[in-house]
């Protein structure tokens, strides 16, 4: 496990509010599920599954004759989810442990693959969409959700490391932060019949909380791709702080600071 992987699995550990009422990642669980036909007796896979909240759902429409398989490397994450299962008494739902990149798994074996919010951060995205698409049975559906290119103070971020030092910081959303980069990489990977659903969203933070939101200078951001902020000093991490507070400040109104957060809902079909 290098390096940034295990600080994913360290940011997912300490997630233990994913489930609550009002938080967005229900939500867009429910909205993935509603975009596939599952039948009962399917056989569905649910990429970096977290608390089990698409897993355990397609448990509940595949019936006993189906299977659900979930996959996640933070074992947090997956012992909220086992806890969920133990109380719903449910047999055909199988979690493993593991990397969803190195995953080994039977080609032509899965009905569907969803995967929420979570391809975005892994490093190799066009080799994942190839692995899926080999898991996939004819026919067989793949559904994830994925943060717009205005999600998050991207934009922000990349222009304040521009002007500060000259630093061309990844855009922390790419490659599919268009749905036109998101419909390239299917159909380069073999998918067909997409479809891409823009939900607008957003939510007023607090000037404290935008200090919290995708972005610690000193190296608590997922890059998948490359950070290039671990060559800088603490003196200029520091003043890159600054500067984003102080950007916070200019955008903030009565309501606080509006913090885009549209997301794609892709669908497509092997």
């Amino acid at each position: 496990m290098n390096e940034y992987k295990q600080q994913v699995i360290d940011f997912f550990n300490n997630r233990t509010a994913y489930d609550d009422e009002g938080e967005r990642h229900p939500q867009e669980a429910k909205k993935l599920l509603d975009l596939v036909p599952i039948k009962p007796g399917q056989k569905i896979l649910d990429i970096a599954t977290g608390t089990g909240l698409i897993a355990i759902a397609a448990t509940q429409k595949v019936g006993s004759v189906g299977y659900v398989m979930g996959v996640d490397f933070s074992p947090g994450m997956l012992h909220q989810a086992r806890q969920k299962i133990a109380a719903l008494g449910l047999k055909n739902i199988e979690l493993i442990e593991a990397d969803a990149e190195s995953l080994e798994l039977h080609p032509h074996s899965f009905d569907a693959i969803f995967c929420c919010s979570a391809l975005v951060f892994m490093p190799d995205i066009p080799a994942t969409l190839r692995k899926w698409y080999h898991f996939l049975k004819n026919g067989g559906y793949i559904a994830f959700s994925t943060p717009g290119e205005t999600a998050y103070m991207s934009s922000v971020q990349m222009e304040i490391c521009q002007r500060l030092f000259n630093i061309k910081l990844p855009h922390i959303l790419e490659p599919l932060n268009t749905p036109e980069k998101c419909r390239h990489l299917l159909q380069q990977s073999g998918f067909r019949d997409m479809q891409i659903e823009i939900e607008p969203f957003g939510e007023y933070l607090s000037l404290n909380d935008t200090n919290k939101v995708f972005l610690n200078w000193r190296g608590e951001s997922f890059y998948p791709r490359g950070n290039p902020l671990v060559q800088l000093t603490e003196t200029q991490l520091d003043k890159l702080q600054a500067e984003y507070r102080a950007e916070m400040e200019k955008l903030a109104t009565n309501e606080g600071v509006w913090l885009d957060r549209t997301t794609y809902f892709i669908l497509a079909r092997k």
